[in-house]
């Protein structure tokens, strides 16, 4: 547990339109004491936005509350407490932790995943800014400032009758909105500089592996890149990450797609890009992120060389990988062919 007023490291990260917006609006709601309701995909920070909103204002302590762990028979009473002998086992007074909670923040995380019969009660505390703990006569009074997040549509979920509508409409007072991973795919540089630090290893990606990183788009967003670079790390002393070092889930994304993008490129069918996606081609060796993107003429050069390697100069194989016809390969390998004896003969003729 925090001691009261400590402000809690952390903040999002980044240099996107949408994070610096975001944090413009954190920094002027954490201010007040409404309640706020924060939406995004599992990943995207949610409980980073919620001890953010804290930090603007630290007065007592912030309390987090996993609403997808208060199941069985004791959960009120992780919630609300207990008195002296209210159940078997109940042999000392406790303390809830929204009691612990006064005076501060109360953080519910995944309050879509709150049992029904405990929205009841906490539209109370809402309401009334009281409760009873389980098994006593006796009310406590609280202020607490609710911050709640979830990744589910509570308005799906209201009007499939699994949240309650007045419980909603008292946490919906301010909403924040977290954007995905792939909608901010700028950020992703900065985020994985900061979760290569190590406190013994010095650690550098390379850019092929980082423009792989960009290419994907991360369903588990912000948590599913740490998690990446984490177990780069640990199964390499370094100091160099490479390409092939990323887990296989992303390398597999990235090859499939530069397959389609090579044989839309090519000319090959949509039949073809799927077979080229299926086998899997070498990702091109690409320049460094900052200085721009590969233009696509040359990304379909490298493709094809790194195909041809791959399969020992067997055309027939390479143009298989490549998704294209075996015809259309030959007529891009002349192209390539006639554009360096024009550049040749063009030296040729300046010397």
């Amino acid at each position: 547990m925090k001691p009261a007023g400590e402000v809690l490291p952390t903040g999002f990260l980044g240099r996107s339109a949408r994070i610096v917006q975001l944090r413009a609006q954190i920094e002027r709601i954490g201010m007040g004491r409404a309640p706020v309701l924060i939406q995004g995909e599992s990943g995207t920070g949610k409980e980073v936005a919620a001890r953010s909103l804290y930090n603007a204002n630290p007065t007592g302590l912030f309390v987090p509350i996993d609403c997808g762990s208060l199941v069985g028979p004791l959960m009120e009473s992780e919630l609300f407490g207990h008195a002296r002998h209210a159940f078997t086992g109940a042999g000392e007074t406790k303390r809830g932790l929204l009691e612990l909670a006064n005076n501060g923040t109360a953080f519910f995380d995944e309050i879509g995943d709150l049992p029904y019969e405990l929205q009841v009660k906490l539209l109370r505390v809402l309401q009334e800014r009281e409760f009873r703990p389980v098994g006593s006569l006796q009310r406590v009074r609280v202020d607490v400032r609710i911050i709640a997040a979830t990744h589910r549509n509570l308005e799906r979920e209201v009007a499939a009758g699994r949240f309650r509508e007045d419980l909603f409409h008292r946490l919906n007072v301010i909403r924040l909105t977290l954007p995905p991973l792939r909608e901010r795919k700028e950020d992703i540089p900065l985020l994985v500089e900061r979760f290569l630090l190590h406190p013994v290893n010095r650690y550098t990606i390379t850019n092929e592996a980082l423009e792989a990183m960009i290419r994907y788009d991360w369903p588990g967003n912000i948590r599913e890149l740490k998690n990446c670079i984490d177990r780069m790390m640990t199964m390499n002393t370094g100091p160099l990450l490479h390409f092939t070092d990323l887990p296989s889930n992303v390398i597999y994304h990235v090859r499939a797609g530069t397959g389609m993008e090579i044989a839309a490129a090519a000319g090959g069918g949509a039949g073809g890009g799927a077979a080229g996606a299926a086998r899997g081609i070498p990702l091109p060796r690409a320049t460094s992120f900052t200085h721009g993107v590969v233009p696509l003429q040359e990304l379909e050069r490298r493709a094809i060389e790194h195909a041809l390697q791959q399969t020992r100069g067997d055309r027939t194989e390479a143009a298989l990988l490549l998704g294209i016809g075996r015809t259309t390969l030959y007529r891009k390998l002349k192209e390539y062919q006639g554009s360096e004896d024009a550049a040749g003969s063009a030296r040729s003729a300046a010397c």
